[in-house]
């Protein structure tokens, strides 16, 4: 079953994708609402180098992030599955970076010339921007070969782990269930079904 509080840790285009987990239903979207989508923002916010300047995400807002996060998603299911990336994907996070480009507006503090990153546009488009651009350094990073997915029954969460044994999304999630799952099964092998 999904939890409600989306997990986050990882890159942040794994963050992305990792909004849409498994349910008891099918996958569940936890950013299907623009206050879903605020909240997740305010996670992320330290990630975010100032994209949050104006007022709260609309339903408007959501169509641009969803896309790129269904783009972001195609293409690491296809690095998960050993397969060429689906070209649309990739040609859809490359507009979505043209779509809101970052620009460094210079100013003044009073004592030295400021430079800050800036996109124009409504707040949904400069968001997918920068989730394409954050998507762009991670599936062209080398670390990406070591992109897993999450080892625990049911569980979609993608991630790339700093250590090699690592096998789960979260160990307090996915990690401490299966921990349970096993121990369970050692101790009521008759409750258990055959394959």
């Amino acid at each position: 079953m999904a939890d409600s509080t989306p997990l986050t840790g990882e890159a942040l285009a794994l963050d992305l994708v990792n909004t849409r987990p498994r349910g008891a239903r099918g996958r569940v979207d936890l950013l299907a609402t623009p206050q879903q989508l605020s909240a997740w923002l305010h996670l992320e916010r330290d990630r975010l180098r100032g994209e949050l300047r104006d007022t709260e995400p609309t339903r408007a807002d959501l169509v641009p992030v969803h896309a790129v996060r269904g783009h972001v998603e195609a293409v690491v299911r296809a690095l998960l599955d050993g397969a060429e990336p689906p070209g649309a994907a990739l040609r859809g996070l490359t507009a979505a970076q043209r779509a809101a480009p970052p620009v460094r507006e210079l100013g003044w503090d009073g004592s030295a010339v400021t430079a800050r990153t800036r996109r124009s546009g409504p707040l949904g488009v400069r968001l997918a921007a920068l989730f394409a651009e954050a998507a762009a350094g991670l599936l062209s990073d080398p670390a990406i070969g070591r992109l897993k997915e999450c080892e625990a029954d049911g569980c979609v969460m993608v991630f790339v782990p700093s250590h090699p044994r690592r096998r789960w999304c979260s160990p307090a999630r996915c990690g401490n269930r299966a921990r349970v799952a096993r121990h369970y099964r050692r101790h009521h092998p008759a409750d258990v079904p055959r394959p």
